[in-house]
This record gives structure tokens, sequence and C-alpha cells, in this order.
């Protein structure tokens, strides 16, 4: 009976997930058995008791705590065991992008050795965002477990991961930027199970994740630091220290958002990378965060070149090309797929050869390639491929 008048009564609206937006305004669902949460507006922001906002929730999501105004986001360094200054704004950076109410969002990456307190880190950042229970899970064993992740909470955090494969790689780079999930519904024969929209994502490892040139470009890394054993702590003195501050920090990162939503209309950045919507959201929140102008931009800049590099290095076929071009002194090299794969498979080693992602066809290379095209631009290396009467493929240096 509730179904039915739940269907045909009152109103249609799209429930909004802890957070949401309307009229120039951004909303964020306080999760508490009140039904409280926080208005920001482009003058501050402020706990509302009664509203009438389209919040649903999900069995995982847990409580945020009631934000405090008038503090530094600069609280959050004594928790955060950051290797370098352009690893905190980078941090922080995601933390204000992932409290937006729709996408593209940037993809975190926290590398670190063992011990350095990655699982723990992400802990903390997940009780700022979305808190939810379990607070940090394996990946997904495949796209329908990340469909179900993602319409159960608005922040995905996958725990300790050693790789991200091609599949999932795919699938994080959908649901950071937007993108449509069907698949069949479980003990049904023809109905689906959707999902359409955005969710801002998280991972951990040790290794480099981001070895796939498109996962790269969508993705911001913070490197962690060794903890020495002198400076260890007990995990209950910093859950303590952690209740105390996190109001404060929450308040400040409301005081970003703020300052996001007073100077998103009048923000121009000079030039614009795949994730502009991004960079140009972090540009109008950096004076809220006491930040000079441009310090973001500069920081995430430094961070592109270093993934690129990362994603380089990672690319076999991009690896080979390129010591090809240097190894030949050449400028500009034409020929066919075929004739490519011969003299690349004459460079590399045979340990190369026998890799899995080697191509042992002359499709398998051109395919590679075209993941390769951007990675190579970055090194200098312009590829063209024509196909008039015979496919061919053109290398060239650029100064």
């Amino acid at each position: 009976m509730l179904d039915a008048r739940a269907n045909s009564e009152g109103p249609e609206r799209a429930p909004w997930r802890r957070v949401g937006a309307q009229e120039g305004k951004l909303y964020v669902d306080l999760g508490d058995a009140a039904w409280r949460a926080v208005g920001i507006t482009p003058h501050g922001w402020s706990v509302l008791e009664k509203h009438d906002l389209p919040f649903i929730r999900s069995p995982r999501m847990r409580p945020l705590c009631e934000p405090e105004a008038g503090s530094s986001i600069d609280e959050l360094r004594a928790f955060a065991n950051i290797a370098t200054e352009d690893d905190f704004l980078i941090v922080v950076a995601w933390l204000v992008a992932a409290l937006r109410e729709r996408g593209p969002y940037p993809i975190l990456v926290l590398n670190g050795e063992q011990g350095s307190g990655k699982s723990s880190f992400s802990r903390l950042l997940r009780s700022l965002i979305d808190p939810a229970s379990p607070a940090i899970q394996g990946p997904p064993k495949d796209e329908q477990n990340l469909i179900v992740t993602a319409q159960n909470g608005h922040l995905i955090i996958f725990d300790n991961l050693s790789h991200i494969g091609a599949e999932l790689s795919d699938g994080l780079c959908r649901l950071a930027t937007g993108s449509g999930f069907a698949v069949r519904a479980l003990h049904t024969d023809k109905d689906d199970n959707i999902f359409d929209g955005a969710r801002p994502i998280a991972v951990n490892g040790i290794p480099a994740l981001a070895e796939r040139a498109d996962l790269a470009e969508r993705c911001v890394t913070a490197r962690l630091a060794s903890i020495p054993e002198d400076r260890r702590r007990p995990e209950d003195e910093i859950e303590r220290d952690w209740n105390i501050a996190r109001p404060r920090i929450l308040g400040a990162l409301y005081d970003a958002i703020s300052s996001a939503l007073r100077n998103i209309g009048t923000t121009r950045l000079a030039r614009s990378s795949r994730m502009a919507d991004f960079e140009k959201w972090l540009a109008a929140a950096e004076p809220g965060l006491g930040w000079e102008a441009g310090s973001f931009s500069a920081a995430y800049e430094r961070r592109r070149r270093d993934s690129q590099s990362a994603a380089f290095e990672s690319d076999v076929v991009a690896v080979a090309i390129e010591d090809f071009m240097t190894r030949d002194h050449a400028r500009v090299w034409s020929g066919t797929a075929t004739e490519l794969l011969g003299q690349l498979s004459g460079n590399v080693g045979e340990q190369v050869r026998q890799m899995r992602i080697w191509p042992k066809t002359a499709q398998g290379l051109g395919n590679c390639i075209e993941r390769s095209i951007p990675v190579l631009r970055t090194k200098g290396i312009l590829v063209d491929r024509r196909h008039s009467g015979v496919r061919t493929i053109t290398i060239s240096r650029v100064a």
C-alpha cells in the first residue's frame, strides 16, 4: 500500500545520497536519527534542524559528526602522514571535490611502503565525507559488485590493492567521470540493475596503481611517508584526538565549499586539463582554504607529470617505440604495423617479447598503439595512423 502511494501520489524528485544541491546551495546529510543536514551557501554554512530535502540512506551509512566553525584545514596535518606539501594539497583538494554533489571526481591514489598508515588514513578520510560500515573494503570481483557499492554510498574506498586490471580500470574511469552501468539483476531473467552517475573514489596500495594512461589522467596521487617506530601511536590515542579535531576539520572543508560556490562563476583557468571541472572547483575554493591563488594548480600539474611518467614506464609498447626512435636517431618513421612490429621485436629482449601484454600480431600492435598515443605525446613523439589503400603508421619526433 505504501509502495503504491509513493508511486502515484505527490511530486516526484530525484533522491540524494549523502550530498545534494539545488538553487546554488549544497547540502550534506549528517546521517543522524533526527535527519539533520548541513546547508552550504556562497555566504557560509549552518546545520539545518528541519528540512524537506530528498535524502535517502542505505544500511551501510553511518552518522557524520556535527561540524564546528572557525578552524583551519591545517589541523588535518597532524593526522596525515604525508610525504610532501604537494601531497597534502592533493589530499585536501580531493576532499573538497568529493563533497561536491556531482562529478567528474578525481580518483585518489594513496601510495606508500608497508606500515605507512595507508588503511588508517583511508578510514579517517571516509569519516570526513561519508562514514560507512565497512569503512574500507577489497576490490570488487566484477562490474556487478562495483555497481552495488556505488548504489549504497556516496564514497568508494578500495583498500590494499596490488594491481588494477583492465576491467576494473575501465570501470573506475567510467564511475569517476560519470557513466551508466547496467547488469542483469540477480535471480531474474530480464530485469536490469542500473546505475547512472559518478562517485568519488580512493584506492591505496604499495605499488603505483594508475598504470594505464586513461586511468592515470583521472587520478591524483599522494604518497605517505614511512613511520619510524618512535613515532608510532596506538589506535585508541589517534581515535581520541581525531574525534576532537574532526568537527573542526569538517567545518574548514565546508568553508572551502562555500568559497567555491561563491567564486565558481568568475573563476577561469589558464588551460584546461582532462579534469578541468575538478581543477576549476579547487581554484574557486582556494580562498576558503587560505591558499595562495594558483598553488593547487601548480601542485596538480607537477603530479600530472609524475603520473604521465609512471604511465609511460609501465607501457611496454610506448617504451619500445621511444627507444626505437632514440636508438635510430630518427625524426620520422613510416611503415605498416607488421613492419613496425618487426622493428620493435628486434629491439626488445626475449623477456619482453614473452610478456603477456606484448603484442603478437599487427592488429594487436595497432590496438596497443591507440592506448600509447597519449603517453608518447608527453615524450614528444606523435603517431599518425592512415588508411589509403595500405594501412600506414607514421611516427615523428617534435621539439
